[in-house]
């Protein structure tokens, strides 16, 4: 999700992807499980949750529990736009003024490596939190350097939504494949008046650089290899793109997804508009309401994203808790962040929203997965998601990235020319 519980969003962020800078962290007192030293947390009293827009509109309620538990640490959220870059910015604006304004942080997976390498962010106690009970891949985006400095709290990976409904009438699969999905829309789409074939996240934002990623990943190639260098100018990065670039000119991904970030193409599926939708886990809940706001409840199903030879590869997104180095009522802070990543917590946000848990057990519990057919499935794409670029000039990379994909599908560029300048200037941002 790239905006609250979706993301955007990375994976793992390792260490040794971490590019341009040496390792830096909190003043040390106290140890962590891996051996790294924390700065004492301490002060006990009021501190603010500072997060994207909530669009899942149960965040007030988890903060209610906790607030009638604790009278004398209250937590008060302060929204931030819906935008991700927007919400970055002003964290970032925050910290380089010192502020003592925000104090827990709900970052993006992709923002660790940056608030952490700028010390805007404390290093956090592994030994607090369950950690062996979290699905690994969520608990790496939470670390640099090997210190961990951000709780896992939700997680993503993206999915197919699609008219099951309308599939089945017309004796069509889900798809595994680009072309199946071609077929599909082929078949479905001239008998279904107002009907659209397929949509992601294409707007010049986050979201962008997210389904690029899996348009390389599900084509073979790789963004940014495990050897840290960019790897984009390569006949697989092509193939991934070229799959967005012909959707385009083929009018099988409409004009208008082009302006599409996450909440545009949930209120565009949720009106019967789209035959395909590439989606976090959120939009889930939202497409089944029965309160009039959907005109798919019932009607869709979701599966694996589709890739050029077979099912395709998400991009790990989700949400981690971190605490800013600036705030005050640090323990509240600590204790705050180890109530909201609980199991009672992460299920009950489940089951309101939809939104994917970090607690591993929850994805096999029969009871959910009667009620979330999808988990199954979802485990095993975030288990096996992969990463947007780990490096501290995320930002920059990023918008290269957007700046290359758009005007690929915009036509101003064609998809070699795209990926040949995009190399250049990835290999200028990630050089040592």
């Amino acid at each position: 999700m790239v905006a609250q519980g979706r993301v955007v969003r990375g994976a793992a962020l390792a260490a040794t992807l971490v590019l341009g800078v040496s390792a830096c962290g909190s003043s040390d007192s106290g140890s962590g499980a891996s051996g790294q030293t924390q700065a004492a947390l301490e002060g006990v009293g009021p501190i603010t949750l500072v997060t994207g827009k909530d669009t899942s509109g149960n965040l007030q309620n988890q903060v209610n529990g906790w607030n009638q538990l604790h009278p004398d640490q209250q937590v008060k959220i302060i929204e931030l736009p819906e935008n991700a870059d927007e919400q970055r910015q002003q964290m970032v604006q925050n910290a380089t003024t010192k502020s003592d304004a925000y104090t827990v942080l709900n970052l993006d997976v992709i923002w660790t490596a940056e608030f952490a390498a700028n010390q805007w962010v404390e290093a956090l106690p592994e030994s607090e939190f369950p950690l062996d009970k979290l699905i690994p891949a969520t608990v790496e985006t939470g670390k640099y350097f090997n210190k961990f400095y951000a709780v896992p709290t939700t997680s993503d990976g993206g999915l197919l939504y699609y008219r099951k409904d309308l599939l089945d009438a017309a004796g069509v699969k889900a798809p595994t494949t680009w072309s199946e999905l071609e077929a599909a829309c082929a078949k479905v789409v001239p008998a279904n008046p107002g009907l659209s074939c397929y949509a992601g996240q294409f707007e010049k934002y986050e979201g962008l650089t997210v389904n690029f990623s899996e348009a390389v990943n599900s084509a073979g190639g790789t963004v940014v290899g495990d050897d840290g260098k960019p790897n984009v100018n390569t006949a697989e990065a092509k193939k991934g793109l070229d799959f967005l670039v012909q959707g385009v000119k083929s009018g099988e991904i409409p004009q208008k997804a082009r302006t599409f970030k996450e909440e545009e193409g949930r209120r565009a599926f949720q009106a019967g508009e789209l035959l395909f939708h590439r989606q976090w886990p959120y939009q889930y809940a939202k497409a089944e309401a029965t309160d009039g706001s959907s005109q798919v409840a019932g009607k869709f199903a979701v599966a694996p994203l589709p890739g050029l030879d077979g099912p395709g590869a998400s991009t790990l997104g989700g949400h981690n808790y971190a605490i800013s180095k600036f705030a005050k009522n640090k323990k509240s802070a600590l204790d705050f962040i180890k109530y909201m990543v609980d199991e009672k917590q992460q299920r009950e946000n489940l089951e309101k929203t939809s939104l994917a848990p970090t607690w591993s057990s929850l994805y096999d519990d029969p009871a959910l997965v009667q009620k979330f057919p999808y988990l199954t499935e979802l485990k095993k794409s975030i288990d096996k998601a992969k990463k947007r670029p780990a490096v501290v000039k995320y930002q920059e990379v990023s918008s290269a990235i957007q700046e290359a994909a758009y005007g690929a599908m915009a036509g101003t560029t064609t998809s070699e020319d795209a990926l040949k300048s995009l190399q250049s200037k990835l290999e200028e941002l990630t050089k040592q």
